[in-house]
């Protein structure tokens, strides 16, 4: 369970790159779309159905809305059985932090001052989940609870 742990913690650190890297894709088709048209009134909401930018935001939306948030949350419910010291405590920062992402994300839709935090925060998340999962390869993992003939009951 411990391997299981480091791999959906640097999982998070993966997804939390390819949402950066989907972001820009967006936003630099889009704004050659924009470049090209004549007409600037529907070139956002035309570009953002087709794949020449729309894919880069859906790709970010998808990713962030739905895969990281079931990710983080198997990561929690994983740390109880890794028995990697500190493991719950660090995997609740990332789910923790991964709410907070999700809520400045769509909070970022009507007040897109909060996208700065929005960015900065996914730095923070990718932070976290490198160091959740280094750190499940440099600490000891406890040992489960030995079951000895004493503590078994008929």
């Amino acid at each position: 369970m411990s391997k299981a742990y480091q791999v959906l913690a640097r999982l998070i650190a993966a997804l939390v790159v390819v949402q950066a890297a989907a972001i820009a894709y967006g936003a630099f088709a889009i704004d050659k779309v924009v470049e090209k048209a004549k007409d600037h009134g529907d070139t956002i909401a035309n570009a953002s159905t087709k794949l020449d930018g729309g894919a880069g935001y859906g790709l970010h939306a998808l990713i962030g809305t739905l895969v990281i948030p079931l990710v983080a949350i198997i990561l929690f419910v994983v740390a109880f059985r890794a028995h990697v010291p500190d493991g719950v405590k660090w995997a609740g920062f990332i789910l923790l932090d991964v709410v907070v992402q999700v809520a400045l994300g769509l909070a970022a839709h009507g007040a897109a001052a909060l996208g700065w935090f929005h960015g900065l925060n996914a730095l923070l998340l990718f932070s976290l989940a490198v160091y959740t999962g280094h750190r499940s390869t440099t600490v000891p993992v406890a040992a489960a609870p030995a079951v000895t003939s004493a503590s078994v009951t008929s």
